[in-house]
């Protein structure tokens, strides 16, 4: 009699199989998709461990597991990532949010907070799947943003973020290109994660990212900082006095950001590092 598939067993070989054809974190990803093609959490699984498996469980297992081997993102197979320990909605339509980002949340929000309780205007260029403005609006219950993006697609996918979090009345998604939409308006903070990978370097990118996310949420131009360029410089028409811009960047565009807000007028600038010690948020500020 063969051995049965167990929950352990399927675990372990989805693991082995994804490793053999150069997949990092391939147990972690093995033990998402099970988990999510049976329903359950991955802790779960640990407690399920001996649970044999019958076919139609197997075969939806298979499925998702085909859809890995293709190097599809793990985001897009479950339909969700957490983000500043909130679940967002993402697919095809907009980049998946990554850790780094949050750096970005922190930066903004700490320039938020320091202006005092009343009510805050927040601009949000390149939002994608939402998550950076509609993080900010719930963690800051007198905070309005408005919300940008190029891609029709990806604000229908934040549209459905927006819905989900209960923010509607105080998220304002625009369709166009970085601060046309808006006007004149003026904010307390511009915030950012644009395009910043140079054009040449897209196609060489993981292939999860260079076969499935949206090059037009990656591709920066030739050397990365084309659409940074433009947001920097038009910032502090969009400012209020005393705000501040914040950008996520690429791992080496540190010292160009700082000269390009300094450029701009910002008296005071720096530039975060991430946890690898690379360049990743710049922080502007009008004060």
């Amino acid at each position: 009699m063969s051995e049965p598939w167990t929950i352990g067993r399927v675990s372990t070989w989805t693991a082995r199989d994804l490793a053999g054809r150069g997949i990092e974190g391939a147990r972690l990803d093995a033990e998402l998709l099970v988990a999510h093609a049976l329903g359950l959490r991955r802790i779960d699984l640990y407690h399920r461990i001996e649970q044999p498996l019958d076919a139609a469980e197997l075969a939806k297992i298979r499925g998702l597991v085909e859809r890995r081997r293709k190097r599809e993102p793990v985001a897009y197979i479950l339909g969700h990532r957490d983000f500043y320990n909130r679940r967002f909605a993402v697919d095809a339509r907009a980049l998946v949010p990554r850790p780094e980002t949050e750096l970005v949340v922190e930066a903004a929000l700490a320039r938020l907070k320091a202006r005092g309780d009343g009510p805050l205007r927040v601009l949000d260029l390149g939002t994608g799947t939402g998550a950076i403005a509609i993080t900010l609006a719930l963690e800051l219950p007198s905070a309005t943003v408005d919300a940008v993006d190029l891609s029709e697609a990806a604000l229908s996918l934040a549209r459905e973020n927006v819905a989900a979090h209960g923010v509607g009345a105080r998220v304002t998604l625009h369709h166009g290109s970085l601060y046309k939409p808006v006007g004149d308006a003026r904010y307390d903070l511009v915030v950012s994660n644009p395009p910043y990978i140079p054009s040449a370097e897209c196609d060489a990118l993981m292939p999860d990212v260079a076969r499935f996310e949206p090059r037009l949420a990656l591709d920066g131009g030739v050397d990365g900082t084309l659409i940074l360029r433009s947001l920097v410089a038009g910032a502090p028409a969009h400012l209020l006095p005393g705000g501040s811009l914040v950008v996520e960047l690429g791992h080496d565009q540190g010292p160009v950001a700082r000269a390009l807000a300094e450029a701009a007028g910002f008296p005071t600038v720096g530039v975060t590092l991430d946890y690898a010690r690379l360049d990743r948020v710049l922080s502007a500020d009008l004060t």
